[in-house]
Parts: C-alpha cells; sequence; structure tokens
C-alpha cells in the first residue's frame, strides 16, 4: 500500500473515530433541549446520582480521551483533558453546586474541541508538507539545471 492509500485509509479510520466521539459527546452533554435554548446531556443526568453516577460520568469521559490517544493526540494536550474531567468529577461531588456545575462545564464538548482543533492543525501541517513533496524534485531539477548551464556559459 502506498503513502497517499495509507494517509486515506488513516484519515477514513480518524473520521470515523472523530464521528463517534463526536455523537458521545453531544448524548452525554448536548443531548436534550430545555425551554430558551440550553442543552443538556446524559451526563449531568447521571451526576444527578450521588458519587456513583459522577464517577461513571467521568468513566464515560475518559473514553473520550482513550479514543484522543488513538489519533495522537499529543500526551500535554491529553493531560489537560483529564483535567477537564477531574475537574468536572470533583466539582459533581458538591451536592446541589456540583449537579448545576457539571450540566454548565461540559466537560466532554470542552475536549472534543482540543480534539479538533488539534487534529485541524495536523491536517493543515499535513496538507503544507505534501505540497513541498510534490514540488520538490521539480524545483531541485530547475535549480541543478540552472547551476549547469551557469557552469557551461562561464
Amino acid at each position: 500500500m502506498d503513502h497517499k492509500h495509507l494517509s486515506q485509509s488513516r484519515g477514513s479510520e480518524h473520521d470515523a473515530v472523530r464521528t463517534r466521539l463526536q455523537r458521545l459527546a453531544r448524548l452525554l452533554d448536548d443531548a436534550f433541549a430545555l425551554p430558551g435554548g440550553y442543552r443538556i446531556g446524559l451526563d449531568g443526568l447521571i451526576g444527578l446520582v450521588p458519587v456513583a453516577g459522577d464517577i461513571m460520568g467521568a468513566l464515560l469521559a475518559v473514553y473520550i480521551i482513550v479514543q484522543a490517544r488513538r489519533l495522537g493526540v499529543p500526551l500535554r494536550l491529553q493531560g489537560r483533558m483529564l483535567g477537564n474531567v477531574l475537574l468536572e468529577l470533583v466539582v459533581g461531588l458538591i451536592p446541589v453546586l456540583g449537579d448545576v456545575f457539571d450540566f454548565a462545564f461540559k466537560a466532554n464538548r470542552r475536549n472534543l474541541q482540543l480534539i479538533e482543533a488539534y487534529l485541524a492543525q495536523q491536517e493543515k501541517q499535513d496538507a503544507s508538507v505534501s505540497v513541498w513533496q510534490r514540488i520538490r524534485l521539480p524545483v531541485l531539477g530547475v535549480l541543478l539545471l540552472c547551476a549547469l548551464m551557469l557552469l557551461l556559459f562561464l
């Protein structure tokens, strides 16, 4: 399999993972519309169950981080994502205030945005590299030809 096909295969695999993560983050943070346009998700509802609900929500959120690792997200960014999950978990343990925070903070949506931003940056870098890869041989050939012509006419 050549580099182009490998890249396309990896791209379609990444697209499938991204789609799953988008669906999961939406389900956990934004699945249900409330009057006034505000949205809540299963994470906030599960978090209403003291302690066990918060732990279950955190475990679901960790799945997103595991998938981010599969997508090549660097450890530093994974640490930031874990910080979002831990913040939501710890504050979520506080009765009432934690439940309100859990509905508002939306760690899964935040983590998905971090993944998307990283992948967009990587795609941009990959695109610029592939342009150079396409033109480097012709450019080097022209430079070599110009150098030879200079040597012949001097």
